[in-house]
């Protein structure tokens, strides 16, 4: 990571501007503060991405961006009907830029340096502009190596490696990172993470829950993560719940959106965190 920070920041000088990258189900947590410190003066984007796993929230959030000065935009990179609203925010994010090379006679692509923390679909933007498979994509922290360029009409974008926070002072918005698969799923306890989603979906969204897994109470977690083996079918010999395999099963759901279209962080979170 310490790497990756360093290369994006010798290479800020080629750029006329910077695109975050963050995840539409947790923005606050997908913020990276020295990301932003380390752009300086460069015109500035955040990319929601990947609005359509998200509910209203990330959109209340995308507006407190707004609201504080900012310029944000809700996208699902995954989808072509996106590209429209990126390119159009990425456009007004240069604009004066644009002007300025356009009274020179410089009429040359606008670069912008895409960054973010890992899982959170830098590539899968990139190729979104591109209109084809140019950035290397996946579904777990850490496919990006190094920074690499992609053509995309009116702009060059250079991809990079993704980087995290440099110390979790907010425990809430660290486990967010572990929900959403942007920390390393090999470093992490399964049936822990799985808990804490399942206290924090209790919380947020029980009803939810109730209707993805039959669950009726929300303040055990461990009999809801064994709610879930039994509604997955998830039960070993004897009866017991196969509960190593239910946190697997229940992760999984909520990254690829079956449980339902959620946003952990708040507004209060975003404006806590720095980024509204």
């Amino acid at each position: 990571m310490a790497k990756a920070m360093r290369m994006m920041e010798e290479n800020l000088s080629l750029v006329d501007a910077v695109a975050f990258v963050l995840d539409a189900r947790a923005p606050a947590a997908t913020y990276n503060r020295r990301l932003r410190d380390m752009a300086g003066n460069k015109p500035l984007l955040w990319i929601l991405n990947k609005s359509d796993l998200s509910d209203a929230g990330a959109e209340r959030i995308r507006a407190a961006i707004a609201a504080s000065g900012g310029r944000a935009v809700c996208v699902s990179a995954t989808s072509g009907g996106s590209s429209r609203a990126l390119v159009a925010a990425m456009q007004a994010t240069v604009a004066q830029k644009a002007e300025r090379e356009a009274e020179k006679g410089n009429r040359r692509a606008m670069r912008f340096l895409v960054a973010g923390v890992p899982n959170t679909g830098k590539s899968t933007v990139i190729n979104l502009l591109s209109g084809s498979k140019r950035a290397v994509t996946g579904d777990k922290a850490g496919v990006t190596r190094g920074k690499q360029w992609v053509h995309c009409g009116a702009f060059d974008l250079m991809d990079t490696p993704g980087t995290m926070p440099p110390s979790f002072d907010d425990q809430r918005l660290a486990r967010r990172l572990a929900f959403i698969g942007s920390v390393n799923d090999d470093i992490l306890e399964k049936d822990e993470i799985a808990l804490e989603l399942l206290g924090e979906l209790g919380e947020k969204y029980p009803d939810l829950l109730r209707e993805r897994y039959a669950l009726t109470q929300f303040d055990d977690k461990l009999a809801m993560l064994e709610g879930v083996c039994r509604r997955r079918g998830l039960i070993v010999r004897g009866g017991e719940a196969d509960y190593e395999r239910g946190a697997l099963a229940l992760i999984d759901d909520f990254r690829k959106g079956r449980i339902g279209r959620v946003c952990l962080d708040t507004v209060a979170d975003a404006k806590e965190a720095g980024l509204a």
